[in-house]
């Protein structure tokens, strides 16, 4: 995929995308640290504020390898408007959130082991720990399974989304999609969907599972979200 040359990064926003490209070459350096990501898979972008335009790490790059400079700006129907490298396969569904969610300033995908695996048997995770209900506010959803390549997975990710107070989506049979007000906390919330799968995972295999009673799991997140922290 080759830039549009009918476009450029505005000189307004240039200062700000230079920001960005160096922002999400270290917020790409937290997925193998995390083990959320094997080999190549995987990806972050962040919205332009002001713009429509997001950046987004470019395909099949090694994070090793991963510098500002390798990242792609791409407007928000995923055409390429800066950059000398192809951008993530998953640019379309990265560019669709954006579209239909004004309030989502970054999207994250990675393919974490017990995430995925919920999202391999096509299971919800269950809010049975405050953790979840801190960060998410509630059960982690699964969306249906999509193609790669395409927009498919940004439409069922903001599908599956929509009603829930989940930044996270388990894709069945793909990995894990969040969503946040910055690609920082996406990449929180892939961070902590890892940790709540491998935890929720491990309790099930003592027994049946209860969930906190929604009351509970109400007040919890409006703390975290609310008050908790400086």
């Amino acid at each position: 995929m080759t830039a549009d040359t009918a476009r450029t990064v505005p000189e307004e926003h240039r200062a700000e995308v230079e920001r960005l490209r160096e922002h999400l070459c270290a917020l790409h350096a937290e997925l193998p640290r995390w083990k959320l990501v094997t080999w190549t898979s995987g990806n972050v972008s962040a919205r332009v504020p002001g713009a429509d335009l997001m950046v987004i790490k470019p395909s099949g790059v090694s994070y090793d390898d991963l510098a500002p400079a390798d990242m792609v700006v791409c407007d928000l129907d995923g055409r390429v408007v800066e950059g000398g490298r192809s951008p993530s396969s998953d640019t379309a569904s990265h560019a669709h959130v954006y579209r239909a969610r004004p309030d989502v300033g970054g999207v994250a995908h990675t393919h974490s082991a017990y995430a995925t695996a919920w999202a391999a048997r096509g299971e919800s995770i269950p809010c049975v720990i405050t953790a979840m209900a801190d960060e998410f506010g509630g059960d982690i959803p699964v969306g249906p399974f999509a193609l790669i390549g395409g927009d498919e997975i940004g439409k069922a990710v903001v599908a599956t989304l929509r009603g829930h107070r989940s930044p996270a989506v388990l894709m069945r049979g793909h990995g894990v999609f969040t969503v946040g007000a910055s690609a920082r906390a996406a990449v929180k919330a892939a961070v902590m969907c890892e940790d709540v799968a491998r935890t929720v995972h491990i309790a099930r295999q003592g027994g049946p599972l209860e969930r906190l009673p929604q009351e509970h799991i109400d007040a919890l997140h409006d703390r975290y979200q609310n008050v908790y922290g400086q």
